[in-house]
């Protein structure tokens, strides 16, 4: 589940910008699935992409991380040039089975030659801001899906990222389980600050979790709604039964909706 392109300088967690500018991208049977995007996202935002399947999020999220190339206009790091560190966490957790939870957390590490006291020192910090301290012997198999869930969580966290994009990471997950990593998500941005992109076909996951809500259209990409969420800092389990919260949520549904 997470793929993580980094510089090897260590360092806290810091958000950065982004800017995207007439960002296209065209498959090859012709379909723009982004026609012309102008986005801007604040460092330090937690912002949640929605919208209908094959709208382009996950396509969008590929081009902000590098993995895929836009056709036209540009994906610019405020500032410019920043090599800031990036982590992409993926719906599948993607473990070595072969390797315990904390080799597993440590993996972006070992890559990139970090030595191994301090993998593990970085690794179990890692693990437990996830709450995984418990479970560092363990193997894949031996663990539920939810633990297997912030191995890879920990697995990004683990070096530093100034960016998170996360690609629908929680939806194979029971709701019990997704309503607990959505607070722990959360609390993890609230004490690191980075910036943090994730996408979601849940409207009650991105109104409890970002500051800032864009449901895209079903075709082109175009942006219906660009909203900035209206809920308290601190997001617990009492907001879930919040007034506030239901009205995000109507408006959300009515954008994607229309």
């Amino acid at each position: 589940m997470a793929h993580a392109a980094v510089s090897a300088s260590g360092g806290a967690n810091s958000g950065v910008a982004l800017r995207l500018e007439g960002v296209r991208r065209v498959f090859g049977n012709g379909l723009a699935v982004i026609a012309e995007m102008d986005l801007r996202i604040d460092a330090g935002e937690f912002l949640a992409l929605l919208g209908p399947s094959g709208c382009g999020k996950s396509t969008l999220l590929r081009m902000i991380a590098g993995l895929d190339q836009p056709d036209g206009g540009r994906i610019v790091r405020e500032p410019e040039g920043d090599r800031a560190q990036t982590a992409f966490v993926f719906q599948d957790a993607h473990l070595l089975p072969w390797r315990n939870v904390l080799d597993n957390a440590a993996l972006p590490l070992e890559l990139m030659g970090v030595a191994k006291a301090e993998r593990r020192e970085r690794a179990l910090a890692a693990l437990g801001q996830v709450s995984l301290l418990e479970a560092v012997e363990r193997y894949p198999a031996q663990l539920s899906g939810g633990m297997r869930m912030r191995v890879s969580l920990a697995r990004a966290l683990v070096t530093q990222p100034r960016l998170l994009l996360l690609d629908e990471p929680f939806a194979a997950l029971d709701e019990i389980t997704r309503f607990h990593l959505d607070v722990q998500l959360r609390e993890l941005w609230r004490s690191s600050r980075m910036t943090v992109i994730f996408v979601t076909h849940s409207i009650y996951e991105a109104a409890f979790l970002a500051n800032r809500a864009v449901v895209m259209s079903r075709r082109g990409g175009a942006i219906k709604l660009d909203r900035t969420i209206e809920l308290p800092e601190e997001r617990t389990n009492e907001l879930r039964t919040d007034p506030r919260l239901s009205q995000e949520m109507k408006l959300l549904l009515g954008a994607i909706e229309e």
